[in-house]
């Protein structure tokens, strides 16, 4: 596409959670340190919060990926699951090798077993749930007795929940409060400020390959903070437009026109007010847009 227009060795706003992006800002390095300390602190829950976009998986992974050899991960990106499906699938996650229908008690023991094998063998276990928010309140209950189980030294299992602020409500729930005294570390993303905006976008396109002085102009970066609050999820989604945008026009710098047309046409936008007029290049662009088709229902799945 528009890689070799710009000197790009790959396209650099992709949304998927790829590590080698990781933006070590204020906000996300704080929080990955909060992560590692009350890892190695062996608390039993850790929690972080942000609203949509802010970038919670990326910050799992990343925090996963940072973990040493001694750390033993369980992922669960969709626990909208009940107890014992939840159990199930951390016990699945850890290679508990369990029978066909096996009753609950003994599901709970080849767990305790596998934990304390592993503790023996000096590892530490932590369970990562993505999308925390959408946690039944009888699953979350679950949790908090899995983290009961423990040595004399430390808890057999951590857990670190990732959600929108919905968690929050959930865990004021008068019926979970022992859950939400269990947690002794916590983080909330907030959205990148104006300076973050513009250093992000260039950490992304520097490892992306981009070697030149400035490939968004100052007005590009004030209407992209603008446009999408400082969510990066947003920033990516048109920063990756309005490089289609300038590629399309043949141009060698990212401006604010070429921003606000992006804005336009991103639902999400914050004013979507910049550009009212349809993207004027596509008229012409039948070959880019034809080759544009594949990354723009990833956009905008």
């Amino acid at each position: 596409m528009y890689q070799a227009h710009f000197g790009l060795r790959e396209a650099p706003f992709g949304l998927t959670p790829d590590t080698s992006f990781f933006f070590n800002g204020p906000q996300s390095q704080k929080a990955l340190n909060t992560l590692l300390v009350a890892a190695r602190n062996g608390e039993g829950f850790i929690k972080i919060t942000g609203e949509v976009g802010t970038g919670k998986t990326f910050l799992c992974r990343k925090f996963m990926q940072s973990l040493g050899p001694d750390f033993v991960t369980a992922y669960i990106p969709n626990p909208n699951l009940s107890p014992r499906s939840l159990i199930l699938a951390l016990a699945e996650d850890l290679d508990v090798l369990l029978e066909k229908d096996i009753e609950q008690h003994q599901l709970l023991r080849a767990l305790n077993l596998r934990l304390l094998n592993l503790a023996a063998q000096g590892k530490r276990v932590l369970l990562c749930l993505d999308e925390a928010q959408a946690i039944p309140v009888d699953s979350l209950e679950a949790l908090r007795l899995l983290t009961n189980l423990e040595t004399e030294k430390r808890k057999l299992l951590q857990i670190v929940l990732f959600g929108q602020p919905e968690l929050d409500v959930k865990l004021a729930l008068p019926e979970i409060r022992q859950l939400a005294q269990r947690i002794t570390f916590h983080y909330h993303l907030g959205p990148l400020s104006r300076d973050d905006v513009d250093f992000y976008v260039a950490h992304r396109l520097r490892v992306a390959g981009f070697d030149g002085a400035r490939l968004f102009s100052r007005g590009g970066v004030a209407k992209l903070y603008k446009a999408s609050g400082g969510i990066p999820r947003l920033i990516n989604i048109m920063a990756h437009k309005a490089l289609m945008v300038a590629y399309g026009e043949g141009r060698q710098q990212v401006g604010g026109r070429h921003v606000a047309l992006a804005a336009s046409d991103t639902l999400a936008s914050k004013p979507r007010r910049f550009w009212r007029r349809p993207w004027p290049w596509l008229a012409g662009a039948g070959v880019l847009a034809a080759a544009c088709g594949a990354s723009w229902t990833l956009l905008n799945r």
